[in-house]
């Protein structure tokens, strides 16, 4: 799959163009190039780096080493916030209003976007490398009036009771942990969007109280976790109301959701 998507890369053509042009022979400059990326790919480059594209949500994201590689996985994340929109605080979805905290490439901000075209969606991330990516996917969208990017420290700077969803895809693993974390994430991927600290809940435990004080009565915080620290997220949400844990597609505790009084 790997060889495909540099190929393809190589050619700026699809799968399709692949299979249907098997007698295509490589020019000497495309063999050069294609050898180029295979060599960047064997030093364990991510091969989301090195095309700078990464689909998510059925949207082709620009990537670069300043932000996480978006995971199917993620997109979890956007699924239990579409089911949880009935119950927000917003009788209408012209009134809701979103923040995507560490929004990284952009992609959880821009699935919303996608999805609830009527939603006021603020996106924030304390890199200005990451935003300047953001704001380069949310405008070959044309998502660009829809999102507003700040950057700040997770929810730092906003007003009290003003969301109806708190929305993040946070920093999760810990340092002790490090050496389970595939060797390309760790070398390649920006650390401080994997790792959170020794434990893996350092940020999770300062955004929890600050997503409570920036929600509205009854709004809902969602997150994307592991299932190592799952239990002890729980746990940091006791007083929360309606707290759900979403397991992926392999049954690893990816998402919860919990709800505010």
């Amino acid at each position: 799959m790997n060889a495909e998507l540099l190929l393809m890369f190589t050619l700026e053509c699809d799968r399709a163009y692949l299979y249907a042009h098997p007698e295509r022979k490589l020019s000497a400059d495309e063999r050069r190039r294609y050898d180029q990326t295979l060599t960047e790919r064997e030093r364990g480059i991510p091969a989301q780096y090195i095309t700078g594209h990464q689909e998510f949500w059925g949207m082709d994201l620009i990537v670069s080493p300043a932000v996480l590689i978006p995971r199917p996985e993620t997109e979890h994340v956007i699924e239990a916030v579409l089911a949880h929109v009935g119950r927000a605080p917003s009788p209408t979805a012209a009134l809701l209003r979103i923040v995507d905290v560490g929004t990284g490439s952009g992609c959880i901000a821009l699935a919303l976007a996608k999805e609830l075209p009527q939603a006021k969606i603020d996106a924030t991330d304390i890199s200005p490398a990451a935003l300047e990516i953001a704001r380069a996917n949310a405008a070959r969208h044309q998502l660009d009036e829809r999102i507003q990017f700040h950057q700040t420290d997770l929810l730092r700077g906003f007003e009290r009771g003003a969301f109806d969803f708190v929305v993040s895809n946070p920093p999760y693993v810990g340092e002790s942990e490090a050496d389970q974390v595939q060797l390309e994430v760790r070398k390649h991927e920006p650390r401080n969007a994997v790792f959170a600290g020794e434990t893996g809940l350092e940020v999770i435990e300062r955004l929890i109280p600050q997503a409570g004080e920036s929600l509205k009565p009854g709004g809902w915080l969602v997150m994307e976790i592991s299932g190592t620290i799952a239990d002890r997220v729980r746990g940091l949400l006791a007083g929360w109301h309606d707290v759900q844990v979403t397991r992926d597609l392999q049954g690893i505790p990816r998402v919860v959701s919990a709800r505010t009084t």
